[in-house]
Parts: C-alpha cells; structure tokens; sequence
C-alpha cells in the first residue's frame, strides 16, 4: 500500500522514503514548501504544497493513489496572517484559532482532517521502530544522583508544560528549571540556556511527551544536533522518555554522546532510577 510522506524539515521524511524503498513500499513524497529539504532526501519529492494548502495537499495524495499517510518532520508554525491557505485549510484553522492555540490541538485537527477524506494516518513508529527510544543508557555515562533528580524534576515540568499543550523540552539544573520550550524548539531553548546555566554542574535537558498528545505526530525527537548543542549549552546530559520519543542515527547518537562526555537515558516513570551510575 503506497505511503504518503507529509514532509517537513530535517531527516526523518527521508529516513521514512528509504524504509520504504528497502522494503519494495510504494512511496509518494509531499513536501511542504519553506521546511522540507530536498537535500536529506533518498529522492526528489513528487509533490510541494504550502502549509495552509490542505485541500490541495489532499488532492494531490488521492490522485497519486495513496491510502496511507505519515506527518513527518519539523515545522515551524508561521503568523497567520502570513499563511497561504486554501478553503480547506482556511475552514480548518477557523475551527482551531479563538480556542487554545497549541501544537498538539492543531496536529490533531489535521490528522481528523486528513482521515475524514478517507486516508489513514499513521505513525511514524509504526514504520520506523528502531527509531524508538528504550529504558535505560545509550551510550557509556550514566547520570549521577543529582543529575538523576534533575531528571524526575524535569519530567514534573515537562509534563505540565506539555498538558498546557505548550512545548516538550525542559533544562534542569541542580534542581533550578533553566528554560522550557515553547514555539522557538529545543536547539533554541539550548542556546539561551547557555547564558542561563549557573555555577556548579551541568545540567539536563528533558524531552517528553504531552500527557494528550496524539502520538501519530510530533513525537519528541533527538539526533546528533541535539548532543552538540546540549554540550555546547554546558550540560551534561540528556532524558528522553523511553517508548514515546525517537532517536535519528542511535548509533552516531551513542558514540558522539561518548565522546562527548554526555550521558543519553530513557526514562520511564515505572522506574524513575533506570540507568543511574
């Protein structure tokens, strides 16, 4: 059955295009102009459409003969009056703005959109599983005791954040919360946490996801990037939460994180002291 890739930045759209292509998957690539790279990409996409252009994107997707759809990739959300819409995608935001305005509750919106014409969204864990966090170290450094009570500390915070539908990311330090994320993403958030970071040791940052998030979309991510700019903001590791967020490259991931002097855990409630050293 053909996928179709709504894709935004970064590698994941391309990662999805490849595991296609390995196992003999038709796949049709979407691309949403301004975010998606052609660059990071197995293939040129077959399609572009604006971010407001749902009835389009749509039309597109039916007559190339896809059944399946996967939201992929970052986007960042542009000032409405600056969004190129169609009557879909007009009609669609109509339905969101004037309520509580977060990420979660729009991806939702389209997901319901995008199923109400026939399609079936879904995850990207569903195609991509290795790419799922597990419990426990990836890598060789475990966090200490106070690193490991920054991390229950940043998970309380993530997950207020996240039920506020506001961000996924949160920098603890010694128990102090640095910086939480909210529309600029997490590479930003590590920027500003480094004139933000205190005396003593690094901190931690957090990614988990929203306690209502629909999971088909926007899961918590990492990658190479995401080591480097943590080491560069001053921390000393990072907690993602095991089975809900994703990790681009694991291997490359492991071993900068290494070299690096940066530990990487997957947390999980169930046992809030998995991995510690």
């Amino acid at each position: 059955m053909k996928l179709g890739i709504i894709a935004g930045g970064g590698a994941l759209p391309g990662l999805l295009a490849s595991a296609c292509a390995d196992s003999d998957r038709a796949s049709y690539i979407l691309a949403l102009t301004g975010f998606a790279e052609e660059k990071r990409m197995p293939r040129p996409p077959d399609a572009w459409v604006q971010l407001g252009e749902v009835g389009k994107g749509l039309q597109i997707l039916r007559q190339a003969g896809v059944k399946d759809v996967v939201m992929a990739g970052s986007v960042v959300r542009p000032p409405l009056r600056n969004m190129k819409t169609d009557i879909k995608g007009a009609a669609l935001l109509a339905r969101v703005v004037g309520r509580t305005f977060g990420d979660d509750r729009i991806l939702t919106a389209v997901i319901a959109e995008i199923e109400s014409e026939g399609f079936r969204v879904v995850g990207i864990d569903s195609i991509l599983k290795t790419l799922l966090a597990e419990a426990g170290p990836l890598g060789s450094h475990l966090p200490d005791p106070v690193a490991a009570q920054d991390i229950v500390r940043g998970f309380e915070v993530a997950r207020s954040l996240g039920a506020a539908d506001v961000g996924q990311a949160v920098v603890v330090q010694e128990g102090i919360v640095l910086g939480v994320e909210a529309a600029e993403g997490t590479d930003a958030l590590l920027a500003r946490c480094f004139d933000l970071r205190q005396a003593g040791l690094g901190g931690v940052l957090i990614k988990a996801k929203k306690p209502q998030q629909e999971r088909r979309a926007d899961l918590p991510t990492i990658g190479v990037d995401t080591i480097k700019n943590a080491h560069a903001a001053g921390l000393r590791g990072i907690a993602i939460e095991a089975g809900h967020a994703l990790i681009i490259d694991k291997s490359s991931v492991s071993a900068l994180a290494d070299d690096l002097g940066i530990f990487v855990v997957g947390h999980t409630d169930c046992n809030s002291e998995v991995g510690i050293g």
